[in-house]
C-alpha cells in the first residue's frame, strides 16, 4: 500500500489574513462603543455606524472605478478606519460631517496612496483633520461636546473609589474615551492575539509620563482615555509605524514627547493627532536609522548615533513648525497642500501605470 505524503516547500505558512486582523480590532473596540451607548444613547453609536458605512461606500466606489476591484471591502479595513475615526470625535457630531470624515479618511488616507498597506499617514486621523479643516465651526462647537452631567448614566460605581470608578466609566470627551479600563482590555486582547506589539504603546506612554514629571508646573491638561486610544489603536497602525523593535520604541517615545510639547505650547485638542501624523512622516528615516545589522557587515555606532541625533532634531523642528502653524490658524493650508499632493501623486502614478501597460501590450 502506497502512502501519499504532502510535502511543503520551506516557506513560512500563516493562516492569518487582513480580514482576521481587522476583525480582532473591531472586537477590541466594541466595548468602548457599548460604553458610549450607555453614556449618550444612540447618537454615538450612529456616528460609528455612519463613519464605517461612508468609509465602506467610498472604498467600494473608488476601487471599482479606478482599480476595477469589487472585493475591496472583504479585508474589513474600511470598517476599522471608520470606527477609529468615530471614536476620536464628539458624540453629537452631525452625521453629515461624520459621513464626510469617513469617506475622506479612506480616500485621502489610503486609496489615493494605492490602497491597503501603501499609505504613509493614519487614515482615521487624516479624516479627522479634514473634518476639522472643512467644518471648523461644527467641530469646535460646544454643543457637540456634552459633559458628564448630560449623560444618561453620569457614573457607575464598582469600587466606591472615585478614581477607580472614573477609569471604568467617565462620560467626558470623545466617543472612545469613556472607559480607560476597556481601552486597556482591548489592547491586551490585541497583544494576546499578536495584532500589535507592546513597544509603541509602552514607549509613547512612558515618554508622555516623563513629560508630565519633567514639567509639573506647566498646567498640562489631557485625556488619559484619548492618550490610550491613540497609543493602542492609532500609533500602532502597521503601514504607518516603524517596523523594527528599536524603531518602534523610538517612534512611540517621540510621539509622546511631541504630544507633550504640543500641549505645553498651547495645542489643546489636536496634540495627539498632530504628534502621530508628524511621526508618520518620519517612519522611513526611523526605519533606516534603526535598521538591523546585516550579518557579516560592520556596524558603526557613532554613525548611527549621529543619524539618530539629526533625526531627533528634524522631528522637533517639524513639531515646532506645526505648532507655529496651529497658532496662526494656518494648519488648513498644510492640509490643503497634502490634498493637492495626494491628487497629483495619484494622477502621476496612474499615468505611469497606463504607459507601462501600453508598452507591455
Amino acid at each position: 500500500m502506497r502512502v501519499r505524503q504532502t510535502v511543503f516547500p520551506p516557506f513560512i505558512r500563516q493562516s492569518d489574513n487582513t480580514t482576521r486582523v481587522m476583525a480582532d480590532v473591531i472586537i477590541a473596540l466594541i466595548p468602548c462603543v457599548f460604553m458610549s451607548w450607555l453614556a449618550f444613547g444612540t447618537m454615538p453609536v450612529m456616528a460609528v455606524l455612519v463613519a464605517a458605512g461612508s468609509a465602506m461606500v467610498a472604498e467600494f466606489l473608488f476601487s471599482l472605478v479606478y482599480f476595477g476591484r469589487t472585493d475591496s471591502l472583504s479585508d474589513g479595513s474600511a470598517i476599522v478606519t471608520g470606527m477609529i475615526l468615530a471614536l476620536t470625535i464628539a458624540p453629537f457630531t452631525p452625521l453629515y460631517v461624520v459621513a464626510f470624515g469617513g469617506a475622506m479618511a479612506v480616500l485621502f488616507g489610503k486609496l489615493l496612496w494605492g490602497g491597503l498597506g501603501q499609505n504613509r499617514f493614519n487614515p482615521a486621523l487624516v479624516g479627522r483633520e479634514l473634518m476639522t479643516v472643512c467644518f471648523p465651526a461644527v467641530m469646535a462647537s460646544r454643543s457637540i461636546w456634552p459633559g458628564a452631567g448630560q449623560a444618561n448614566i453620569s457614573e457607575i460605581t464598582i469600587s466606591g473609589h472615585a478614581f477607580i470608578d472614573a477609569l471604568f466609566y467617565r462620560p467626558v470627551g470623545a466617543i472612545g474615551e469613556y472607559s480607560v479600563f476597556f481601552l486597556v482590555i482591548g489592547g491586551l486582547y490585541l497583544l494576546a492575539r499578536r495584532r500589535i506589539s507592546w513597544h509603541i504603546p509602552f514607549a509613547l506612554c512612558a515618554a508622555f509620563t516623563a513629560g508630565l514629571l519633567l514639567f509639573p508646573d506647566a498646567g498640562i491638561r489631557f485625556s488619559l482615555g484619548g492618550v490610550l486610544l491613540g497609543a493602542i489603536y492609532m500609533a500602532t497602525d502597521m503601514p504607518t509605524s516603524s517596523s523594527t523593535r528599536g524603531g518602534k520604541l523610538y517612534y512611540g517615545a517621540m510621539i509622546g514627547a511631541a504630544a507633550i510639547l504640543c500641549i505645553i505650547m498651547g495645542v489643546r485638542h489636536e496634540y495627539l493627532s498632530y504628534a502621530i501624523l508628524l511621526l508618520n512622516a518620519f517612519v522611513h528615516p526611523i526605519n533606516w536609522v534603526f535598521r538591523p545589522r546585516v550579518w557579516g557587515m560592520g556596524w558603526n555606532g557613532f554613525e548611527r548615533l549621529w543619524q539618530g541625533i539629526v533625526l531627533t532634531g528634524a522631528v522637533f523642528a517639524a513639531c515646532f513648525a506645526v505648532i507655529w502653524l496651529h497658532r496662526l490658524n494656518a494648519v488648513m493650508y498644510l492640509v490643503f497642500a497634502y490634498i493637492a499632493w495626494c491628487v497629483v501623486r495619484f494622477i502621476v502614478v496612474q499615468a505611469k501605470m497606463r504607459k507601462k501597460a501600453a508598452l507591455a501590450g
